[in-house]
């Protein structure tokens, strides 16, 4: 490994902490895990694949266009923002359901920017863009959370879901922003 500076940031050092002590305890070796394995565990416990991740994630270049006014944070990140944030990984999906009830809403809203208002969706399209947004393997419940905060509507026999004309409050707006930034994910509809 080369000795290059890494900028590492972690907004939820709790949350960081407790995913690295789980990560170290589940070891199978008795001895301390070495210099490249111990990178990867920190790298993880951020939300990245491996420490190669970590690294492609902050080589990646600025945006070329400027960020429209709707997408620029109005206010910083607040602590449910940044944690909605932690529970996103470098590719931008969803890697853990959020517990707290206020962390799940903002979560939905980065979600919601998934889906584009002038068209209708199967149940089965639905399924594959929330099965791509996530890593828990819980698109269910993220549809059915969608459609609970009002965001998604569908037909009572479920053929057809629906973006609803939602708009999200600063804290939510703050958020979406700071997900595209860090995910490099393109305004969509």
């Amino acid at each position: 490994m080369s000795r290059e500076a890494l900028p590492f940031v972690a907004p939820d050092l709790s949350a960081f902490a407790r995913s690295l002590g789980q990560a170290l305890k589940t070891r199978p070796a008795a001895e301390p895990p070495g210099h490249v394995e111990l990178l990867n565990l920190i790298a993880r416990a951020a939300g990245h694949r491996n420490v190669q991740a970590l690294r492609a994630a902050t080589e990646r270049p600025l945006p070329a266009a400027p960020l429209a006014a709707e997408d620029r944070p109005v206010l910083p990140l607040t602590a449910n923002a940044r944690k909605a944030l932690m529970q996103f990984d470098s590719r931008g999906r969803l890697v853990r359901w959020p517990h707290k009830f206020s962390v799940q809403r903002l979560a939905m809203w980065v979600l919601w920017t998934l889906f584009d208002g002038r068209r209708r969706y199967t149940e089965r399209e639905v399924n594959t863009i929330l099965m791509a947004a996530n890593a828990f393997g819980d698109h269910v419940t993220l549809r059915r959370e969608l459609v609970n905060h009002r965001l998604l509507a569908r037909k009572s026999d479920c053929s057809e879901y629906w973006k609803l004309p939602a708009r999200p409050d600063a804290e939510a707006r703050a958020l979406v922003a700071a997900w595209r930034a860090r995910s490099g994910t393109a305004r969509e509809a």
